[in-house]
């Protein structure tokens, strides 16, 4: 008989859940990461922006322990990824893909509860209806529980998808892109759950295109650009005019909200 799979213990806020150290990523014959190092903390939303091509979802997908490294390494609660056994890194990190697609036709309410299969046999399987229920709250699905997914807006998918990684229950959550296909109402619901994870001392990181969403939610950022880190830190700190118009290859500024002085992020047009 395997053994059960040992819950995480509890993270102190601060404490280090994933890191990369060093990190090379080649796809084929592509260097698609080039040394690139990076600290996911308890208690913080790190935000992953940067150009298409930068290197974003490569490396969400390998502090996922989804993709190996050429070199350097990724560690995920202190443990090289690669050494981690499947059923114990479902414990640890829950992971929401670009697209969500199903061949059967699952109901929302089940595909949310596949979010809980990695708790099966173990003490807090009890906790499975608890989870889901407060899972498809906070994602705003419960209205269509009964749905089949295959029936659902590209939107609602989006949603559905996200509520199935909350009732994961994993302290480390992994979005990549989770607003792309949500109105703008659903776009701030999503952040504003990134950081109630994170009040709550999840660590979350997420890949955003949106830097005005990066800088109003995210602790910290990480700006990305042909495969290395060019600036790590608050937002407010590294959203510089000239790093993005260089990285984005587009006039960018960056002016104080008037009445806020929060970060407010604009690209210049041509008048």
């Amino acid at each position: 008989m395997r053994p059960r799979p040992t819950p995480p213990p509890a993270a102190e806020p601060g404490d280090v859940l994933a890191e990369a150290v060093g990190l090379h990523i080649r796809l084929g014959a592509r260097e698609v990461l080039a040394g690139v190092d990076a600290t996911v903390r308890a208690g913080e939303v790190l935000a992953l922006v940067g150009p298409n091509g930068a290197g974003k979802s490569t490396l969400l997908g390998a502090l996922a322990a989804d993709l190996p490294a050429a070199a350097g390494v990724v560690r995920i609660h202190g443990r090289p990824a690669g050494e981690w056994p499947a059923a114990e890194l479902a414990l640890r990190r829950a992971v929401l893909p670009q697209a969500a697609s199903l061949s059967f036709p699952f109901t929302v309410e089940e595909v949310v509860r596949m979010g809980r299969a990695p708790w099966a046999g173990t003490e807090r399987e009890d906790e499975d209806d608890v989870a889901v229920a407060a899972a498809m709250g906070a994602a705003e699905v419960a209205g269509f529980a009964v749905r089949p997914f295959s029936a659902l807006s590209g939107g609602e998918r989006a949603r559905v998808a996200l509520a199935r990684v909350l009732a994961q229950r994993a302290p480390l959550l992994l979005l990549d892109e989770p607003t792309a296909a949500l109105d703008l109402r659903h776009q701030e619901l999503v952040l504003r759950v990134c950081r109630e994870r994170a009040r709550a001392g999840d660590a979350v990181v997420v890949v955003l295109h949106d830097l005005g969403l990066a800088a109003a939610y995210a602790h910290r950022v990480a700006i990305l650009s042909a495969g290395r880190v060019v600036a790590d830190g608050p937002p407010a700190g590294i959203f510089d005019e000239r790093v993005l118009s260089e990285v984005y290859r587009q006039p960018i500024e960056v002016f104080p909200h008037p009445l806020t002085g929060a970060v407010l992020i604009s690209p210049i047009r041509d008048s």
